[in-house]
């Protein structure tokens, strides 16, 4: 039999192991899901405002735009609509650092307590992420947008 030493914090840390993983995994879970939800969001979005400046989008193309000016328009404006929500998603996340949560490890039960912390890190990492569905979400009705004919563009006016 041996006689393992160790201090209380690293002793409770590896006997709340699991939960942790638990609640990243869930955690990652919810994120995905959605993560989904605002790129099919954004799709939407992207899709009802190609569908709404279609006469514009061809008297753009009459004047001379190219196909390639009419999609990064469109997605440039996906990409700002996708920071504009990062911005918004990253201040509301800021106030959560004021929580401390707690749940009851049932192997020890001992209280484990923990609190979101905001760094510079995962601020990058969340606006980064939040233009990355932008661009996810915009991409097919851009693209869409950049194949529209001249003639049936004018037409929808």
């Amino acid at each position: 039999m041996t006689l393992d030493v160790k201090r209380e914090t690293r002793f409770y840390a590896d006997q709340s192991e699991a939960l942790s993983k638990f609640i990243s995994y869930l955690g990652t879970s919810i994120s995905v899901i959605f993560s989904i939800g605002a790129i099919i969001g954004a799709m939407i979005t992207m899709y009802a405002s190609v569908a709404s400046r279609t006469s514009e989008i061809g008297t753009l193309r009459a004047l001379g735009f190219s196909r390639a000016a009419i999609l990064v328009a469109f997605l440039g404006e996906s990409l700002l609509l996708g920071l504009i929500g990062g911005v918004i998603g990253v201040v509301c996340a800021s106030f959560m650092q004021a929580l401390s949560i707690s749940t009851m490890n049932f192997q020890t039960f001992a209280e484990l307590a923990f609190r979101f912390v905001l760094t510079p890190g995962i601020v990058l990492a969340a606006l980064v992420f939040a233009l990355g569905m932008g661009f996810v979400g915009g991409f097919l009705p851009a693209a869409r947008a950049a194949r529209l004919k001249i003639v049936d563009a004018l037409r929808a006016a």
